[in-house]
This record gives structure tokens, sequence and C-alpha cells, in this order.
């Protein structure tokens, strides 16, 4: 298995959505940033929010798209470009709807569930097949009330599982970084 080269991390830019589900990308890549000590620097020419360094013995990007959900692709997109990196070296951290709080799954390729952070990046890349943190944030249960939902910020109980869950994918972000994947589903998805 190849390392994780770029970690991007999908959210909303800007203070009023911070806090709110669909974010959830941006929690995950800023606690990775914070324990591994690395800052992010504004990079205009790829949209983003971009911090650089060696993790884990690999020389990595940790990424955050500040195009707004809709449009994450073309930040990801010009960040692999510019510094070739293939799809298989990519890691994307996003909120999952058909998760519930609490719960964090890695996997490889595979559809973009109506997310549109994910399908703008597959349309940009021309494939599926990149990593997935997918990180559970609940359903609403009623379709018409999902972007309501995402929107909003979860409840005390609901972040304090999504916390816990951070927490966890955290702990097997060595084994995801150095590429070695099915030992960190093993330890992230057995707890």
């Amino acid at each position: 298995m190849n390392p994780i080269r770029l970690i991007v991390g999908l959210g909303n830019p800007g203070r009023e959505y911070d806090t709110t589900r669909h974010n959830a990308g941006f929690w995950w890549v800023d606690e990775l940033a914070r324990n591994e000590s690395l800052s992010f620097r504004n990079e205009a020419k790829f949209f983003a929010l971009l911090a650089r360094g060696h993790l884990h013995g690999h020389e990595a990007f940790l990424l955050k798209p500040q195009t707004f959900m809709n449009a994450s692709g073309r930040s990801v997109a010009a960040v692999a470009q510019f510094f070739r990196i293939a799809p298989a070296e990519i890691l994307v951290a996003h909120d999952e709807l058909d998760l519930q709080p609490g719960i964090a799954r890695l996997k490889m390729g595979g559809g973009h569930g109506g997310h549109n952070g994910l399908k703008d990046i597959i349309a940009h890349l021309g494939t599926r097949d990149f990593w997935r943190l997918r990180l559970g944030v609940g359903h609403p249960g009623d379709r018409a009330e999902v972007v309501n939902y995402v929107l909003h910020d979860p409840r005390r109980e609901e972040q304090e599982l999504i916390e816990d869950a951070l927490k966890k994918s955290q702990h097997v972000a060595p084994l995801i970084i150095e590429g070695k994947m099915e030992a960190a589903m093993l330890k992230l998805h057995s707890k």
C-alpha cells in the first residue's frame, strides 16, 4: 500500500459554519495538525488552507478547501496535480449521514452517497478510487431535511459522540499515513 500524501478535510469556510456537522472533516484535519504541530497557510493558487510536514516518516499535506463544500474538487485536484499525488495516496475526511455519531469508518472508493463534496472531488479527479474517512453525524430521518441538518450544530450528546470518534480515528492516523490500511481498519472498526 502507498503511504497517504494528501489528507483532505471537508467543510465550509467561515465562522458561521465552524461548529456545524458538515465541518466534521475540518475538525479531524485540525486535530491532526494540532497533534503534529503543523500550521495552515492560505494558498490562493490551491483555493485552500494548506499545511505541509513530515508525518510518521512521510512528507504529507493537510488540506482544507476554502471553496465551499460543493466545489471542493477544484482545490483537491489542484494540489494533487501540482505535487503529483495519485488518487490512491489521498485521504478525504468527511461527515457521513449513513453512520451514527460516534462511528468512524475507513474505506477505499465507492460512490458519493449524495455528499456534494465527494461528488465534486470524484468529478475533478476523474475517479472514485481515493480513501475516505467517514465520520458519522447521523441522519435527520427525512431526505428533505438533510441540508438544514448538516448546516446546523450537533446536539451536545451527539457532539460528545462525534468527538469520541474523532479521537479514536486520530489513534489510527499513523497507520493510515503509512499506508497500513488493513491494520488501521481493523483497529478502527473493531471498537
